[in-house]
């Protein structure tokens, strides 16, 4: 057969005969039209009717509205709808409401067809409209009271009437009834025959794309509140998926007639999604038309079907259309029937009709075939109550085969699942596979099978994600993981807490008063491993709350689901997993009250939690309230059908009430609980029984907090599996079992279970108190209170709930979380994995107080342990899981101190992140006392020494690796005591790590006796110079070298004032801190007169030259050692050109800011020529080595002092690799940038087989010493110059180990990182025997003092230098307390850890007495001051260094204060420590009188200005160093308003603080006038460019320093004003945005022309897929091409012209008091108000700006102007509102995204937001006075208001991590925030000046509310807002602008209801809006 002669499918509601349906016709549509009472919808393409009133609200999903809306593109919405580009091309669902029978780009314009709509009461449509619900439902009670009829009659698609063709003739006809009543809706869609006949539209920017988006057909809910300031995605429902499925929409419905769709669409109680009508199927409409249509699905479920590219059914492909799912339904349940006689046609249930369903032949179960629930969807979840109905039954015979299996007992089963081996029933109804052999034609009746298998690799996706899928012979089953339990669809992980949430809802009659239970919350917590689940219902009323406690089946539900599992059972969860239904009836004795509880599982949530919701209904007896209600453990037995379990009890409860005394009563349950099941794997279907044994149940209502409590302990077993030979121990009482335990009777022995609540304790065999609190099962806002054997959750102060879920009270506080809440709260939270809990963490157990538990347990190790206070570990309590855990109340033993050598090595084991010791480092060994072992190693490097009791190594005792060590045991040998000399002398030839001293340092030499020698020189200088006995020199003693020294024994002779050349010559001797200069320092050379010698020489380097009488280099003559020397009297001549050799010399000459070479640098030499000498050398190492043309070294050619040089003509030879001695020479050698040695550093010398020559000497110092054959220095062989060298063939002999003093000593020495000591640093001296010299003495400062045996110094025993010296054999004698001079002089010595003072400190002096000295000096600047008896200065004492000091015993002159000058310069003067100004600040300058000098100029800078009396600058006075200076005696002439240059510029010139401008920063120039010159340049950079009369750059005339600059008078070409952006232009764009900024190759993005128009030709991106456009961009048909050529296109359009648009002026409305002030793209806006309503009629366009968009608005009453931010333009503009006025720029500079305005009318200020970045800045009204007030802190600022009145700032930011609500004063202080909390987009802000409150209006949460600015008084104006953007207040209105509505609405304060919208003619966003009137209103702002 053909596929075109497919036979459509036709199932009827009550018979399975395949009958003709006819689709719906015209005449068959629900009446409408004018004539009918419908409003008729204005034409146009997007409209939106009036506000339709309810005249009773309806239920959409489960909320509540009052009002609907029609609109053209085929929806209605109970809220007002926005424009259609905000949802028309988007897919489905809509953000907002929607009823979508056909939504698509709909025009009715040019009367193309007609929309009417109506509310209606009439009988007959309401009577119609019951007998479709109660077709599609049958089991519905529904009787409309209302009903919604919209039409859309012969309706045309948006660009069809565009094209050039002429209009379409395609329209579309289509109806949406709605009918509800008070609970319930229902919602018809009919399409008639023909009246579908175009199922897409295109988007309206698709012009040259055929691309069209299908019709969407289904239902939103829209977005719905997500804790309480977010929103989220609601439920949505989907008809239609793609146009073929549209296009069935009028062939198939889901009522029995083509064309007629039937859906329940709301209900009070609770709705999760729509369910569509379920009888007779998906039908087909006639086949006489010779075509078959698809079985198309049309609902979500169907998604599977929909992938398939030909789902239509075609009986030629039988074989491959089985594979194909033709059902929505979940194929795990869809069984193939084992026979039967298909053409016997189906009935519907009844009760005459009994359904008997079977597994497989011969296993059949009778049901009773009433109120079976259809539960086997998850789509939509079961059905309520009412609207469930019955399966159709199978033959009657079937019930006949098997009469031994066991019948349901029908007193018990009330309700059953569908039946295993029916085709399951889809939303649709049955869906089947034809068999075209089956097929009668003449009678029409068609045979049908349902042979279609499922298998895993299909649907998979149905098991869930912890399961694994499994195939078997009759379809696929899904089973848990390992480590998972469930039923394969659901799967939860073992051992953990499981969580239920859910509502009740419901009535119950308690005695004769009926209450009504409104989805009250309902939670439980189930301790799997044990079976205790704990259910808590929160805000049950009272009455109710006392009655219900007996009905403790509504927790036994979640016992049986997880029950602790006895052998041979499984818990309920592992058959039904997470969706079900159980129905229960309770009856009550002796009142025979009944109660119907209806508990249906709707799955699980993201976090596993699973969804419950209950429903109660009945008659419940009275109990009096504060009654207590006890029940006895029982045993329940429940019965196992598929999918079924069933059970009946009788259950006793006892009621103790202060009334009535103790009594008992009693209750039957009788229930079922209904589930999916997959038998596909063959299980046995025998009956199975199972018991469940309720050990304890424990019910309780809190009334104070309306909460009603179950307890239940549950375990499940098979029932009568003992051996009737079994001895019961636990009867016999045998048992072992103490208190708390149970005894558990087992096949020859028995167990003991601890009862509920209680766990064993760690010996196994005693039950303790559970902690159940331990795994935190309560809210994170409420506290766990644990008791014996149970616990209970209470919402903490402030919260309120049931305390597994509390919510905070409004107008509450509540107490601060402590660190243990918050510590567990976050990880309960999973705030640290994006809100997901992490498995197995340890979770901290906190007591009511919020302070951790002493004892801490972690519920998945088992570990237990001891906390302090904070929370942590007590070492060493931890247990592991089985032990006792330590009593953690007892304190902690004390342990004894670690030891010094413990401490040590601890601290170095300790010292990484991860604890233990960074590798390599020496770590201490310490015996078992903890003392330091004797003998240390290294564990690293091999090394061995001897250390003291202190761990001091002892000198002379480390041996290397492989070498034996010392005795550690043997004593050291005494020393004599060095004297200061020899101190100094060997602290300088120690302080190297290898043992010598620093390269170039002067070494003192010391006579026989330790002193210092008189004569002193300096052996790599040669300068003499004489010392005292301190070593000091004397001064004017030194001599250069080659000449006399002076005769040291000469008394010191009285000098001259020293010369410059002198200062200059001393300045370099007197740099170091020891008095002798810095090494290989130049020292200039001057004459007996002090002035400068003509020729300089550098000692050290042999370099000449020529000075000034300045000492300035003379250029060119300069001459290196050995050549003749310039005549220093010849006048200079010209140089020719530097090489590069000389700019390499001399570049090392000049790079002193002396003008002399850096000490010791390498310089190279040059011939004649300037090219470099082939042999260089280095004048004060000696080395010498060839360089090539580029003077860069050759290698292998350098060679050390006093060996033969290398032939430098001789060309270089292959080298042997180099040796370890060669590269540590050649690294030395090469370690400068430049290619020569570092300074003076020591070179090892090799042999010439490259080893190191046994001894070494530094050429430098001439040290020498021996090393071994790695190079290192062999201990104790180092000797100084002109000693006898060791002989470095005889062996190392051993030292002995150092002292206190000899350790503290070398400490000193070694304390640098490069292994000498810090430069003045106090080494002390230790006698022969190492002990400390009783006298101690500072080298460099001339101190001494006494110390004891341990080194300390006695107090009282300093003395300076220069002062005789304490007797240190003197006992101490009790000493007089310290005086305040002497404890300030000790503080400063002290506060060194070596003991003296930082250098460059000043020290107090104090006399005998302890008093301060009168006259104070500090010892390194020369300063002298008076002090007074407090040592504190005395004004105007202070004297600099060479100047008579003051007489400090003369008294002081009675002082004049400071004046405002002096106390200016003091400030800057003793800015610095040291009592001297800081270098380069300016010092202002003061007259005798104390007042500032006309004249102040800056001593650094050389600027120059005058200052008035104040010391204010005068503008326009500064002068740059070395022009004229102005008079400053000439008075000020009147000085004109600053321009806008002058005003940059000296903005620029004042930012720092000293007065002048910042560094590099670009100051604009002005001419006279203070216009902007017309060429600008940059001071620093050297840009030049032209600028306009605003400063502005014109485009094109920058130029880069060295390049001729544009003629800045030249006219620049003025580019056409801004157009604005094309259709083409703005297309590109989207497109480009919606590719993600980077198109593919492959995609299309328009080409568009300079101008803005289509270009002819258009391509799919770089493919030759091309084809012509017309103007508007519409595809020219017959163009397409895919060749390589382009088509050949012409361009439709004429060439643009430019004309000039029109002149913006204002144009006020007239006559009008108030005006509301809008911005809206390119205008602003004037809506006048009537009183408070909006005047529309008399709107219009208050000033026209083409090009910008308009968004921040303000208005300034004083002078009638209006204020705006443009932010295309990036200015602040104003204009008056005078008829005519033009706009006026203010700011046009540094703006980059300006939004939000306001205007202080008081203060004459604008401030105003920038978004981009993140700033908030102020300004005069006219623009100048610019200041940033924040630029921190902020993240999407958007409105600013001020207050006039208080001066205040208030603005809002959007951040969407943290909204907020600020304030400040004007002037940018007392920055706080008003509020954060419960807001989401704060987009508008205004004032309500009358309540003096704070309002926004908020697009993320939609609320507007208000709030004092104290934070205090918040409420809600108005809850549902559509989206608000800015706001204003007047007269107890808000006016804002709506984004959505693209219109001004108005919101009663006082009603909280809106009163009024203005919707402008041109539909586009608004932005800003303000308030203009004629007369300033209080509090302006």
């Amino acid at each position: 057969m053909e596929r075109g002669e497919m036979l459509a499918v036709c199932l009827l509601l009550w018979s399975c005969s395949v009958c003709v349906v006819t689709a719906i016709q015209r005449a068959d549509m629900f009446p409408y039209g004018t004539l009918s009472g419908d409003s008729v919808l204005m034409e146009g393409d997007d409209e939106t009717s009036k506000v339709l009133p309810l005249p009773k609200p309806l239920y959409f999903y489960n909320t509540q509205f009052k009002e609907l809306y029609v609109a053209t593109n085929g929806i209605i919405s109970p809220l007002d709808l926005p424009m259609e580009k905000q949802y028309v091309d988007d897919g489905f669902p809509t953000d907002f409401p929607v009823v979508a029978p056909f939504l698509a780009d709909i025009d009715t314009s040019d009367g193309r067809g007609q929309i009417y709509y109506r509310v209606t009461e009439t009988p007959s449509i309401l009577n119609r409209v019951a007998q479709e619900v109660h077709r599609g439902f049958p089991d519905s009670k529904f009787i409309p009271t209302h009903a919604v009829v919209a039409t859309w009659e012969n309706v045309a698609a948006y660009d069809d009437h565009s094209v050039k063709a002429g209009p379409s003739n395609k329209f579309n006809t289509f109806q949406a009834v709605i009918g509800y009543d008070e609970t319930d809706s229902y919602v018809l869609f009919l399409y008639p025959e023909g009246g579908l006949n175009f199922f897409a539209t295109r988007p309206k920017e698709s012009y040259n794309v055929e691309i069209e988006l299908p019709a969407r057909v289904g239902f939103s809910r829209g977005e719905i509140p997500y804790f309480l300031i977010s929103r989220i995605e609601g439920p949505h429902y989907s008809v239609t998926s793609e146009e073929q499925s549209v296009k069935n929409l009028y062939q198939v419905g889901n009522t029995g007639i083509p064309g007629v769709w039937l859906f329940h669409t709301g209900n009070r109680n609770s709705f999760d999604n729509i369910i569509p009508a379920s009888i007779g199927g998906l039908l087909a409409t006639s086949p006489s038309k010779g075509h078959g249509f698809p079985l198309e699905t049309t609902t979500p479920e169907y998604a599977e079907f929909e992938e398939y590219p030909d789902n239509t059914f075609d009986p030629d492909n039988e074989e491959e259309e089985d594979d194909y799912p033709l059902t929505g339904r979940d194929p795990e349940f869809q069984t193939a029937p084992a026979g039967g006689d298909h053409s016997e046609p189906l009935q519907p249930a009844s009760p005459d009709a009994p359904s008997s369903p079977s597994e497989h032949p011969g296993h059949q179960v009778l049901y009773e075939n009433k109120d079976v629930p259809l539960t086997s969807d998850p789509g939509y979840g079961p059905e309520p109550a009412e609207r469930q109905f019955a399966p159709p039954s199978p033959p009657k015979a079937a019930a006949e085969e098997d009469p031994q299996q066991p019948q349901v007992p029908l007193e018990v089963v009330d309700v059953y699942p569908p039946h295993r081996n029916e085709p399951r029933l889809s939303p649709g109804g049955h869906v089947v596979s034809v068999d075209e052999e089956d097929v009668d034609f003449d009678t029409g009746v068609i045979h049908y099978t349902t042979e279609n298998k499922e298998t895993c690799a299909r649907f998979q996706q149905q098991c869930s994600q912890n399961a694994f899928c499994s195939d078997y012979a009759t379809g696929f089953c899904c089973h848990c993981r390992p480590g998972f339990y469930g039923n394969g669809r659901h799967c939860l992980p073992e051992g953990a807490p499981q969580r239920v949430s859910g509502k009740v809802s419901g009535t119950v009659t308690v005695g004769s008063t009926p209450v009504q239970l409104n989805n009250i919350d309902l939670h439980a917590y189930i301790v799997v491993g044990d079976g205790r689940a704990y259910t808590a219902i929160s805000e049950v009323p009272e009455p109710v709350g006392w009655a219900l406690m007996p009905v403790a089946p509504i927790g036994e539900l979640f016992g049986w689901l997880f029950a602790l599992e006895l052998p041979n059972s499984q818990a309920g969860f592992k058959m039904t997993g997470a969706e079900f239904t159980r129905r229960a009836e309770v009856i009550f004795y002796p009142g025979n009250e009944r109660l119907s509880i209806i508990q249906t599982g709707r799955g699980l949530d993201d976090h596993n939690h699973l969804t419950v919701d209950t429903v109660v209904s009945g008659s419940v007896p009275f109990l009096p309230p504060g009654a207590e209600v006890t029940m006895d453990p029982f045993k329940e037995t429940y019965q196992y059908y598929p999918s079924v379990a069933t059970s009946t009890s009788v259950r006793e409860y006892s009621v103790v009430s202060a009334e009535q005394g103790s009594e008992s009563f009693s209750f039957q349950l009788k229930q079922n609980i209904t589930y999916r099941d997959c038998r596909h794997d063959n299980r046995a279907v025998a009956l199975e029984t199972l018991q469940i044994t309720m050990e304890r149940v424990f019910v309780m209502y809190v009334k104070e907090e309306r909460i009603l409590r179950y307890a239940i302990t549950n375990k499940i077993s098979p029932v009568g599996g003992e051996s009737n030979q079994n001895i019961d121990e636990c009867a016999e009482g045998l048992s072992s079992c103490g208190a708390h335990a149970q005894c558990v009777n087992l096949p020859g022995s028995h167990r003991c279970q601890c009862q509920s609540g209680y766990e064993f304790g760690f010996d196994g065999r005693t039950c303790v108190d559970m902690d159940e609190c331990s795994s935190s099962p309560c809210h994170v806002n409420a506290r766990c209170i644990n008791g014996l054997g149970s616990f209970q959750c209470q919402c903490q102060p402030g919260f309120y709930g049931d305390g597994f879920y509390c919510s905070q009270q409004e107008g509450q506080t509540v107490r601060p979380k402590s660190q243990c809440e918050l510590h567990r709260d976050s990880l309960q939270s999973g705030v640290e994995l994006g809100g997901r809990p992490r498995v197995g963490a340890f979770i901290p157990q906190c007591d009511s107080d919020g302070r951790y538990r002493p004892l801490q347990c972690h519920g998945s190790t088992g570990h237990c342990w001891c906390v302090d206070s904070s929370g942590q570990e007590r070492a060493g309590t931890r247990t592991p899981p089985g032990t006792a855990p330590k009593d953690c109340d007892r304190p902690d033993e004390p342990e004894r101190p670690k030891t010094y050598c413990e401490q040590h090595r601890d601290s170095v084991q300790t010292t990484s992140p991860e604890g233990y010791p960074i590798p390599g480092v020496f770590v201490p060994q310490c015996d078992d006392n903890g003392q330091y072992r004797p003998l240390q190693c290294h564990g690293s490097s091999g090394h061995c020494w001897c250390v003291d009791s202190r761990g001091q190594e002892r000198p002379g005792t480390r041996t290397p690796p492989g070498t034996p060590s010392v005795d550690c045991d043997r004593p050291d040998e005494p020393e004599r005591p060095k004297t200061q000399c020899e101190y100094h002398r060997d602290s300088l030839q120690t302080t190297s790590p290898e043992g010598y001293p620093i390269v170039g340092a002067y070494v003192p030499q010391c006579d026989a006796n330790g002193q210092y020698i008189p004569l002193q020189c300096h052996g790599s200088s040669g300068h003499c110079w004489c010392v005292d006995s301190r070593g000091q020199e004397r001064a004017g003693t030194r001599t250069s070298p080659g000449a006399p020294p002076t005769d040291c024994d000469k008394p010191d002779e009285p000098e001259r004032p020293k010369t410059h050349c002198e200062h200059h010559r001393d300045s370099v001797q007197t740099t170091s801190p020891e008095g002798y200069p810095l090494l290989g320092a130049y020292v200039p050379q001057c004459d007996d007169n002090g002035q400068y010698v003509p020729q300089q020489c550098h000692s050290s380097t042999g370099y000449c030259w020529c000075v000034d009488s300045r000492g300035q280099e003379r250029r060119g003559t300069r001459t290196p050692p050995g050549t003749p020397s310039v005549d220093c009297d010849r006048p200079d001549e010209p140089e020719r050109p530097k090489t590069h050799c000389e700019h390499h010399r001399d570049s090392v000459q000049t790079t002193s800011p002396e003008g002399y070479p850096l000490l010791g640098a390498y310089v190279p030499q040059c011939d004649d020529n300037g090219q470099y000498v082939p042999q260089q050398c280095h004048s004060s190492t000696g080395y010498c080595w060839c360089v090539d043309s580029r003077g860069q070294e050759r290698r292998g050619t350098r060679t050390p002092p006093g060996t033969p040089s290398v032939d430098c003509d001789r060309p270089d030879e292959p080298e042997r690799p180099k040796t370890h001695c060669e590269h540590h020479r050649d690294s030395v050698q090469t370690t400068s940038p430049e290619g020569y040695p570092l300074l003076g550093a020591y070179v090892p010398q090799c042999d010439d087989n490259g080893q190191y020559v046994p001894q070494q000497c530094h050429s430098s110092t001439g040290y020498c010493w021996c090393v071994d054959s790695r190079g290192q220095e062999r201990r104790g062989t180092r000797t100084p110059p002109g000693t006898p060298s060791v002989d470095c063939d005889r062996p190392d002999e051993p030292e002995r180990p150092k002292t206190h003093c000899e350790h503290h000593r070398d400490s000193v020495q070694t304390t640098s990182p490069e292994g000498y000591p810090l430069l003045g640093a106090y080494v002390p001296q230790c006698d022969d025997n190492g002990q400390y010299v009783p006298q101690q003495c500072h080298s460099s400062t001339g101190y001494c003092w006494c110390v004891d045996s341990r080194g300390q110094e006695r107090r009282g025993t300093r003395t300076p230098p220069g002062t005789p010296s304490v007797d240190c054999d003197r006992p101490d004698e009790p000493e007089r307390p310290k005086t305040y001079c002497e404890q300030h002089r000790d503080s400063v010595q002290t506060t060194s850890a070596e003991g003296y003072p930082i250098p460059g400190v000043f020290v107090p002096q104090c006399d005998a007495n302890g008093q301060y000295t009168p006259q104070q000096c500090h010892g390194s600047s020369g300063h002298c001051w008076c002090v007074d008896s407090r040592g504190q200065e005395r004004a105007g004492t202070r004297t600099p260094p060479g100047t008579p000091s003051v007489d400090c015993d003369k008294p002081d002159e009675q002082v004049r204060p400071k004046t405002h000058c002096e106390h200016h310069r003091d400030s800057v003067q003793t800015t610095s420590p040291e009592g001297y100004p800081i270098v380069g600040a300016y010092v202002p300058q003061c007259d005798a009188e104390g007042q500032y000098l006309p004249r102040q100029c800056h001593g650094s800078s050389g600027h120059c200005w005058c200052v008035d009396s104040k010391g204010e600058e005068r503008a326009g006075t500064r002068t740059p160093p070395g022009a004229p200076s102005v008079d400053c005696d000439r008075p000020d002439e009147p000085v004109r308003p600053k321009t806008h240059c002058e005003h940059h510029r000296d903005s620029v010139q004042t930012t720092s603080p000293e007065g002048y401008p910042i560094v590099g920063a670009y100051v604009p120039q002005c001419d006279a006038e203070g216009q902007y010159l017309p060429r600008q340049c940059h001071g620093s950079s050297g840009h030049c460019w032209c600028v306009d009369s605003r400063g502005q750059e014109r485009a094109g005339t920058r130029t880069p320093p060295g390049t001729p600059r544009v003629d800045c008078d030249k006219p620049v070409p003025v580019a056409p004003t801004q157009r604005p952006e094309s259709v083409c232009e703005r297309w590109r764009a989207s497109l480009i945005e919606h590719y993600g900024g980077k198109p593919e190759p492959q995609q299309y993005v328009p080409q568009c022309e300079p101008d803005g128009q289509f270009s002819p030709v258009q391509c799919y991106g770089e493919t030759t897929y091309c084809w012509c456009v017309d103007q508007d961009g519409r595809e020219v048909p017959g163009t397409r091409s895919h060749d390589v050529v382009k088509p050949a296109c012409l361009p439709s359009v004429a060439p643009p012209t430019i004309r000039p648009l029109p002149r913006p002026d204002v144009t006020p409305p007239t006559n009008t008091d108030v005006i509301l002030l809008y911005a809206q793209g390119q205008k602003i806006g004037a809506l006048p108000l009537n009183g408070t309503r909006l005047d529309a009629t008399h709107s219009k366009t208050l000033l026209t700006l083409h090009g910008s968009i308009v968004v921040g608005i303000a208005y300034d009453c004083k002078e009638n102007q209006v204020y705006w931010t443009d932010l295309s333009a990036r200015t602040i503009n104003r204009a008056s509102m005078a008829p005519g006025a033009e706009p006026e720029i203010l700011i046009n500079t540094n703006l980059v995204s300006p939004e939000g305005l306001a205007v202080d009318v008081k203060r004459r200020l604008i401030f105003w937001v920038d978004s981009n970045p993140d700033m908030i800045e102020s300004a005069n009204l006219d623009g100048s006075g610019r200041q940033t007030l924040f630029d921190t802190d902020l993240v999407n600022p958007r409105a600013i208001i001020v207050v006039s009145s208080t001066g205040t700032l208030y603005w809002t930011d959007w951040n969407r991590e943290a909204p907020k609500i600020e304030c400040s004063s004007v002037d940018g202080q007392n920055r706080r925030v008003v509020v954060s909390d419960g807001i989401g987009l704060p987009n508008a802000l205004t004032y309500d000046s009358s309540s003096g409150q704070i309002c926004w209006a908020d697009a993320g949460t939609k609320r507007l509310e208000c709030i004092f600015p104290d934070g205090s008084g918040r409420r809600v104006i108005h809850p549902s807002l559509n989206y608000p953007f800015s706001m204003v207040y007047y007269r107890n209105h808000f006016y804002y602008t709506d984004w959505r509505r693209d219109g001004v609405i108005a919101v009663s304060k006082d009603s909280s209801q809106f009163t009024d919208e203005y919707l402008p003619d041109q539909r586009s966003h608004l932005y800003g809006i303000a308030i203009a009137t004629t007369q300033c209103l209080s509090g302006s702002h």
